[in-house]
């Protein structure tokens, strides 16, 4: 696999080229032989801006008809809780159920075994994903205000 490196200070978030990216910072992937079915998983720059995520919880069941934008469960972990939100509007086929019970895998794996979930999107060409040189752009377009949050939060 072909990676992408976006520096966050000293640390790097690995960013595959063979997947698409969302602008709430998720990945999504073709699952293999499907039509129109993405698997969905967080991208290294929100996982390292997480850290040690320990808590998941989903505010739907699959299978479930979804917006862009629309909330779907909540995460919490060392540095955050946060609500989570679809990146695209399709059908939510169903969940990573080895994520409920142990949500470690998003850190250890987060580009395989911690995948998130799979939605089968209605019209791919309709939704805006960008691939891995893009989502670089728009990290480097976002890093100086995050830099400035997690500041603010630490100081």
């Amino acid at each position: 696999m072909d990676n992408l490196t976006f520096m966050m200070g000293e640390f790097e978030a690995l960013i595959p080229t063979d997947r698409q990216y969302a602008k709430n910072h998720m990945w999504a992937q073709t699952v293999e032989g499907s039509q129109g079915l993405f698997r969905f998983g967080f991208a290294a720059y929100a996982v390292r801006l997480l850290q040690d995520v320990y808590f998941l919880d989903w505010d739907c069941d699959s299978p479930a008809e979804l917006t862009v934008g629309q909330e779907v469960g909540a995460i919490e972990s060392k540095k955050a809780e946060s609500s989570l939100y679809s990146p695209a509007t399709g059908t939510l086929v169903r969940f990573n159920e080895a994520l409920m019970e142990d949500p470690s895998a998003i850190n250890v794996d987060k580009h395989g075994e911690g995948w998130l979930f799979e939605m089968q999107l209605g019209d791919a060409a309709s939704v805006e994903f960008m691939n891995a040189a893009a989502y670089i752009e728009l990290l480097d377009s976002v890093w100086a205000k995050t830099q400035r949050t997690i500041k603010g939060q630490l100081g």
